[in-house]
């Protein structure tokens, strides 16, 4: 089956990053459309009747989070959006694509959700480690303000936007929208107790929608063919595409945007990814990015729908949709070294602000290492899965840290153990990594 391209279908388009070949390309219609034609709620109510959800792994109603924020904003207390551009899940890159390949169509986006929910300024804030998605953001809002699309009294309608990007340092908490709003006002990226919620209370302490890049480069495109196309694609609860991002042991690593809920995990990374490499076996695969719990090959006939799956949808499957992020393992990988690979991240990431995970990551991390080194002990396994309880349960809303980045790495470790316990006890039993042959 093809895939069904909406915001890839013009990514490999010539010059495609240029303004002037982007409006031939139909763009900045339906901004002109919004703003001459829609009042800022009517944009919302069809952002709202789409279906659209948040494409960064919340999976949240875009446009009822855009309806949480003030109808009329004051000078004195001006309503901000923020594009989360910080991509630092590991094994998702679609962000960086759309950002490289295709930046205004997420700038008009931008702009769009921006008028719908009265803001007067749009921060992305993007990561530092994007340099050239930076500079080619910075290029795109240039001339979109030459253009007239961005500035004071755009087209003529009254509305005013000043758009700014800002580079973060590199840290995965900011993906979190709190700790992303932390770090963009200069200071320490930890993330806040809610409530307040962004839209009471964001960046400077002024109501904030926090928005992924993906999700708003849907926007134009809703706003140009109607809420009712948008439902064409898609299932019910979640209408619309999702770019799967496919890496590790497979033929064709890449992205691939397909409807959602029209392919299983196994027919994309058979048939659009390929295929495992070089003749051998399939042995694991990450879903959505290295915070979801990994799925053995007999699980991998899920129908990759949101809907299906334990988070975010409460589904069936007992396992985490996420972002999309799907990493690949072929029968040569070692599962403690690979988990303890993601524990080294984590253990590197955390902000420190919560004991569970400031203590509990390097724990489990130090385990983990003594596992892999042969110098495991018996009852290591229970301990380790006894700190990661005590961060979060399972697959539950139940967690002991201010923000989800406790689930991000105690959900791995409770899936990987569950998945391959026998693998690791082997590697206690033998005082070695028994895969070190295979490997060879």
């Amino acid at each position: 089956m093809p895939e069904t391209r909406i915001i890839l279908k013009d990514i490999d388009v010539p010059d495609i990053q240029g303004i002037d070949v982007y409006i031939e390309r139909g763009g900045y219609n339906a901004l002109q459309k919004a703003l001459k034609t829609m009042t800022p709620d009517e944009v919302i109510d069809e952002v709202k009747n789409s279906g659209l959800t948040g494409r960064g792994g919340a999976w949240f109603p875009t446009g009822v989070k855009w309806s949480f924020m003030p109808k009329e904003p004051t000078a004195d207390r001006p309503s901000f959006l923020c594009v989360n551009a910080d991509e630092s899940e590991p094994g998702t890159f679609k962000d960086r694509k759309l950002i490289e390949n295709a930046p205004h169509q997420m700038l008009e986006g931008a702009i769009i959700a921006s008028y719908a929910i009265r803001a007067r300024y749009a921060f992305i804030y993007i990561r530092g480690e994007m340099a050239k998605g930076k500079k080619i953001l910075d290029r795109a809002i240039a001339q979109a303000y030459t253009k007239g699309y961005i500035g004071e009294n755009i087209l003529g309608t009254g509305y005013s936007l000043d758009v700014y990007t800002h580079p973060g340092a590199g840290a995965y908490i900011c993906g979190e929208e709190t700790g992303l709003m932390q770090s963009l006002e200069g200071k320490r990226a930890e993330p806040r107790t809610k409530p307040p919620f962004p839209a009471q209370r964001g960046i400077f302490g002024y109501p904030t929608t926090v928005n992924n890049v993906q999700t708003l480069s849907y926007v134009p495109h809703i706003i140009n063919d109607g809420a009712d196309w948008f439902k064409t694609f898609g299932t019910e609860k979640y209408p619309g595409t999702f770019i799967f991002c496919v890496s590790g042991h497979v033929r064709r690593p890449g992205l691939f945007e397909l409807s959602i809920g029209s392919a299983t995990m196994r027919e994309i990374i058979d048939d659009y990814a390929g295929g495992i490499r070089d003749g051998r076996r399939l042995k694991a695969a990450i879903p959505g990015g290295s915070s979801a719990p990994v799925m053995t090959p007999d699980q991998l006939d899920v129908v990759m729908d949101p809907a299906q799956f334990a988070v975010p949808g409460r589904g069936p499957v007992k396992a985490m949709f996420g972002t999309g992020g799907m990493i690949v393992m072929d029968e040569t990988t070692c599962m403690v070294d690979a988990l303890l690979n993601l524990m080294k991240f984590y253990a590197h990431e955390s902000c420190g602000q919560c004991t569970p995970c400031r203590e509990g990551a390097p724990w489990i991390r130090d385990i983990i290492h003594r596992i892999e080194h042969g110098k495991g002990k018996p009852g290591d396994l229970d301990l380790i899965l006894d700190v990661a309880s005590n961060v979060a349960q399972y697959l539950s809303p139940v967690y002991t840290t201010i923000c989800l980045f406790g689930p991000s790495f105690a959900w791995p470790v409770w899936g990987m153990i569950h998945a391959f316990r026998e693998e690791f006890e082997e590697h206690v039993r033998q005082e070695r990594c028994p895969m070190q042959k295979i490997q060879r």
